[in-house]
């Protein structure tokens, strides 16, 4: 073991020193930019403001940033403002990857290994780009400087998102979005919902940020976001254009390029058409499978532009268009993760789930886009269990957004996860000449009342099953003992969940108590379980304990 720990460290010096000398002492060229360092004035907790820029947090916690000028400015006034929420979204970012590598010795591995996988990625981002990351990172914490220095530290960050993609085994996205038009939406113009299923823990999605841009160059923009993110997750811009991830089946390339966030604020920033989105995309180098979800109130229509580090694909349909996490360009359809991705993991179910609502529901409204967005259960309405992955709410969304491109309107979620009320705002309006108050800008008559799922028994016991479920997974690595009653109390706060059965499976199965063990992972395959791997791995415990009851 000693010298296996030795061999990986020298590895990761080696890996270390080659090639990442200049990317760690690059930085941007910021000279030629005519900026001033922000003061901020602090109105109260929930308002503050630099001479023309605000941050403000209204009634249903979101956070509204108002910013901007050149690139410089924007990082600058957008830092000073979230400072303390871009410390916070750093501090719970860094705790996540210590619960998911807590050793002190991986960890380090770990930094050594993403400087050398990262080395290449400032030769991938605008120039304009990294000024606005390093005007940003002047705020970040100094707390975390052994990870890396602020700047590269935050120019990293901006690739976390594509690494989680890539590495679907953390199971950190499922996201599902549509686009209707014509005949499939009440006025026949464009709509879109989306959910941002990236999960990085509870505390990562507390701080939502609608922000509000408008650079020198480029149309103005909006973009739900979080603190220290420069790139684009879900947007629009005030020419009508939007534009949404959803990721794709990856293998690991062996170097970083063009995060997938930074393609998606350029297009956000610069196009129009859907024609000049596909340009701008065609040209950047990413290191991920991606769909971009494009849609032009010019053109009036959506398409899903698929992206990956070898591969291009464009996907488009007369009024309706789905995507979950699988390819449907012709591009890809010889492609074997894709092909695999969709035999192996949920995107197809959720696919067939939003076929299935708009089958019942042909004509659809912003309202019944939120309601779909919130759905839970599986096909045929079945009882699939709260947080199962299939359901197109799986109840951990970063956030869901509903856009309305012909009007220049945006729902935004609120928390928690999709069931708060969906915020709106008017981007024709906030963007005009008007004198702004530092107030909400969100439009109250249009907003969409909060689930009434969130006012429901069954609610408040998937909050408890998930307080619950930590404790099992303590108690499944041997860290605890749980009683019968605890078991009993685990499971009927989510009686329809397979993994509440494979759970339990699992502690009885370390425990040696392997009928016991085999009763419950019957349970689980009588429900619906999330992938094919999942059910592989319960039927592998089963065959395993067959043998030790021979």
């Amino acid at each position: 073991m000693m010298f296996r720990n030795l061999f990986y460290y020298l590895f990761a010096l080696l890996l270390c020193s080659c090639g990442i000398s200049k990317s760690i002492k690059h930085k941007p060229e910021i000279s030629k930019y005519d900026y001033k360092i922000p003061k901020v004035i602090k109105h109260s907790d929930s308002l503050f403001t630099t001479k023309n820029n605000s941050l403000l947090q209204n009634k249903f916690g979101q956070w509204e940033l108002y910013v901007s000028g050149n690139p410089m400015e924007i990082g600058l006034n957008t830092g000073a403002l979230y400072e303390p929420l871009y410390h916070y979204q750093e501090e719970v970012f860094f705790e996540k990857v210590e619960e998911l590598v807590p050793s002190k010795f991986k960890q380090n591995m770990l930094r050594q290994f993403l400087k050398w996988y990262n080395r290449k990625m400032y030769l991938h981002i605008p120039e304009e780009y990294k000024t606005e990351i390093y005007g940003i990172s002047q705020y970040a914490s100094d707390k975390y400087n052994y990870i890396a220095p602020k700047y590269l530290r935050n120019l990293y960050l901006h690739g976390a998102h594509d690494i989680g993609h890539a590495m679907q085994d953390l199971a950190l996205v499922g996201c599902s979005s549509l686009a209707l038009w014509g005949n499939y939406t009440q006025d026949g113009k464009l709509l879109l919902g989306r959910n941002f299923d990236f999960y990085a823990g509870d505390k990562f999605a507390e701080n939502k940020i609608i922000a509000f841009v408008k650079p020198t160059q480029g149309y103005p923009f909006a973009s739900v976001t979080w603190a220290g993110m420069a790139g684009v997750v879900s947007g629009m811009n005030t020419a009508g254009l939007t534009i949404t991830l959803n990721a794709g089946k990856s293998d690991i390339p062996l170097a970083a390029k063009t995060p997938i966030s930074i393609v998606a604020r350029e297009i956000l920033q610069y196009a129009e058409t859907i024609e000049q989105a596909i340009a701008i995309a065609k040209k950047r180098a990413v290191f991920v499978s991606e769909a971009l979800m494009v849609s032009s109130a010019k053109d009036k229509k959506a398409v899903l532009i698929e992206v990956s580090s070898d591969n291009f694909g464009v996907f488009e349909m007369a009024n309706k268009l789905i995507c979950t996490n699988h390819f449907r360009s012709k591009a890809y359809a010889e492609d074997e993760n894709n092909k695999k991705h969709i035999i192996e993991s949920h995107s197809q179910y959720r696919f067939d789930k939003i076929e299935e609502i708009l089958r019942k529901n042909p004509v659809m409204n912003p309202q019944k886009i939120a309601d779909l967005l919130r759905n839970k259960e599986g096909l045929a309405d079945q009882k699939i269990g709260y947080g199962n992955e299939k359901a197109l709410n799986q109840l951990l969304a970063h956030h869901a957004v509903i856009f309305q491109p012909e009007d220049l309107l945006i729902w935004v979620s609120s928390n928690p996860y999709q069931l708060g009320e969906f915020v709106a705002y008017d981007l024709q309006e906030i963007f005009s000449n008007k004198k702004k108050i530092l107030t909400s800008q969100h439009i109250k008559k249009l907003n969409i009342a909060k689930d009434d799922f969130l006012d429901s028994v069954q609610y408040l016991d998937y909050e408890l099953f998930r307080k619950k479920d930590r404790r099992v997974t303590k108690a499944i690595l041997g860290e605890i003992n749980l009683s019968p009653a605890a078991i009993q109390h685990y499971q009927n706060l989510n009686p329809e969940y397979w993994k509440v059965y494979s759970n339990i499976g699992r502690y009885y199965f370390e425990k040696g108590y392997y009928k016991a063990a085999q009763i419950e992972f019957n349970k689980a395959l009588t429900k619906e379980i999330t992938t094919l791997p999942d059910r592989e791995t319960i039927e592998r415990y089963l065959h395993k304990i067959d043998r030790k009851l021979r």
